[in-house]
């Protein structure tokens, strides 16, 4: 498929997508399993936990905004090179930035560590 002159507001929409669909993952399971994690509705924003209700509340939000972003803006075809990659490049992205922000608070940046609530992320075997 030809990336014509009408596609990069699509693609730019496919890669929002993306981000929506990817960011929807960590809230929607985390509240699935009945723990905290952090939101944008927590204090302070993006560092603080919000309960398990709201990040499974805020992960079908963010679910459903990149289901409309992807199946209603232009044509999404699973099948074109461009398309799949303006998609997967907003996932990639804000997994990466949600790895190494999100991190901090879990110990996911020095595995094997002690992180801030006491936990190591080790398990011992005794």
């Amino acid at each position: 498929m030809e990336l014509g002159n009408m596609d990069w507001p699509w693609l730019v929409s496919y890669f929002f997508g993306g981000v929506f669909a990817a960011n929807a993952i960590p809230h929607f399971v985390s509240g699935a399993m009945g723990r905290s994690f952090q939101s944008p509705f927590a204090k302070p924003p993006g560092r603080g936990l919000s309960s398990a209700t709201v990040n499974v509340a805020w992960g079908f939000f963010n679910a459903v905004v990149g289901y409309l972003l992807v199946a209603h803006v232009g044509a999404f075809h699973l099948r074109a090179t461009s398309h799949a990659l303006a998609f997967g490049l907003g996932a990639l992205l804000i997994s990466l930035f949600s790895a190494r922000h999100f991190g901090q608070f879990h110990g996911g940046n020095t595995p094997g560590l002690e992180h801030p609530t006491g936990d190591s992320t080790r398990t011992s075997s005794k």
